[in-house]
């Protein structure tokens, strides 16, 4: 079975284009495994729950406010229903509907995808700029998105898993792997498309980036 984990904090509004994207990338006619999607919803106060129960998506409740740690719980629930690939990203994320069967030609033990941004409406051309400046787009970069990743479930845990941090829990997964020995595919082949909404729902993450691009 593959499993796709998608953490979530009060992400109702654009929560449908999330799962319907990961949907359809499940129902690709070339995977011949049943995907299970998990939707965690992190300390959820808003309408996020029932978005889920409309669209038919199991979903997981954490208390946290930890990405990492809602990371974590999402992949140990799945790896416990049998999922032997282990797909992440974020409930601001859509993935395309060759994204699944894409992670899994590689034939590796995790592929680090790359990412484009939704629309730049909400920043100056300057942040842009220097964005585009500094993201390399290209076949073996070296960016890691917890919107964008894939790991064998065998290799998930020889490197421990998720570390069950507020931010930054992508990138030491990616590390941990990497002295676990495990064989690392870096591509700009499976981009998914992500928000650069100036709010933040994660501490540190990719919109706190983007605001940061805005000082320099």
């Amino acid at each position: 079975m593959i499993g796709v984990v998608i953490p979530a904090h009060n992400e109702e509004t654009l929560l449908p284009y999330c799962l319907a994207s990961v949907i359809a990338a499940a129902r690709h006619p070339q995977l011949t495994e049943p995907v299970q999607i998990l939707l965690v919803l992190d300390s959820c106060t808003d309408g996020s729950a029932q978005v889920a129960r409309q669209m038919g998506i199991q979903t997981l409740a954490t208390e946290g406010r930890n990405v990492g740690e809602a990371r974590c719980a999402g992949a140990a629930a799945l790896i416990a229903a049998g999922a032997r690939w282990l797909a992440f990203t974020d409930a601001d994320t859509v993935v395309s509907p060759q994204w699944l069967i894409r992670q899994l030609a590689f034939q590796v033990d995790a592929v680090c995808g790359t990412v484009s941004v939704d629309s730049w409406q909400e920043h100056s051309p300057q942040v842009q700029a220097r964005y585009e400046h500094l993201y390399q787009a290209v076949e073996g970069h070296r960016h890691i998105h917890g919107a964008n990743l894939g790991v064998c479930s065998i290799a998930y845990q020889r490197a421990g898993g998720f570390r069950p941090l507020p931010a930054h829990e992508d990138v030491h997964l990616v590390r941990d792997l990497e002295r676990a020995g495990a064989r690392i595919v870096w591509t700009a082949t499976n981009s998914v498309i992500t928000s650069a909404r100036k709010h933040s729902r994660c501490r540190e993450g990719f919109a706190d980036y983007l605001l940061s691009l805005a000082m320099a």
